[in-house]
């Protein structure tokens, strides 16, 4: 049976792909902070759940050591404050950096080495369009998923004589938890209202859509936006954020 790792799997984006490739038939290893969301999908036949924080490196490597994973879904990130980066604390600029780039840099550094050798595999970044295009407010989550794209990119043509595929995932608007911390209800409400925004299940089909195409071809990234509305950027419109 196949095997697959998925970090930030607890909500939104990472359950919906979990679920996805377990009901495709892999055996999933879901890992996350929340241990309620946890648990729920550890109810899931074909899914198994640690709790780890993705900063703590070699907690990391204890929850991930042993399984030959055929796919591995970088999908943890976290929202800052939006605020201007000069008002940001020291504290607040390092976890996000720790979270939305080093951990997803130290996971594949764990995991890839093993597909390599197997001659097989695909690795999945989840980017964002803030990672191709400025918002204000965003300096910092910006700077992250840029440098996300980047790796991923660089990471793809590394990969490519040994069979291994690499994806970046550019979503933009997606109705998720993300912002549950940094956007007060009404605000959150209004940013999807209308039905204006791709849902995590998109994401996961295209994930999906994507694994399913023969070996011999490998989709370096696909942007999935809302269709209404949008704009050349994926942004929302003014007033909103994507």
């Amino acid at each position: 049976m196949k095997q697959a790792i998925i970090t930030g799997a607890t909500g939104g984006i990472g359950r919906a792909i979990a679920i996805a490739l377990r009901d495709a038939g892999f055996r999933v290893l879901a890992l996350g902070r929340d241990g309620q969301a946890l648990a729920d999908l550890a109810r899931m036949e074909g899914i198994e759940t640690r709790a780890v924080d993705l900063a703590d490196r070699e907690a990391l490597r204890a929850a991930v050591a042993g399984v030959a994973a055929d796919v591995l879904v970088n999908n943890a990130g976290m929202m800052p404050p939006l605020s201007p980066f000069t008002d940001l604390d020291e504290d607040q600029i390092d976890r996000t950096i720790a979270i939305n780039l080093t951990a997803a840099l130290a996971l594949t550094r764990m995991v890839v080495p093993g597909m390599r050798d197997r001659g097989a595999g695909h690795v999945f970044f989840t980017g964002s369009t803030a990672g191709h295009a400025p918002f204000a407010n965003l300096a910092l989550y910006c700077a992250t998923k840029a440098a996300l794209a980047g790796f991923a990119q660089s990471l793809r043509l590394d990969l490519a004589p040994h069979g291994v595929r690499v994806t970046e995932i550019v979503a933009g608007r997606v109705e998720t938890g993300l912002y549950r911390d940094v956007l007060p209800p009404e605000q959150r409400a209004a940013m999807y209202a209308g039905g204006g925004a791709v849902q995590p299940q998109d994401v996961a089909a295209m994930v999906m859509a994507v694994l399913a195409l023969p070996g011999h071809v490998d989709v370096a990234r696909f942007d999935i936006l809302p269709t209404q509305p949008a704009t050349a950027t994926g942004a929302p419109p003014k007033g909103t954020r994507a």
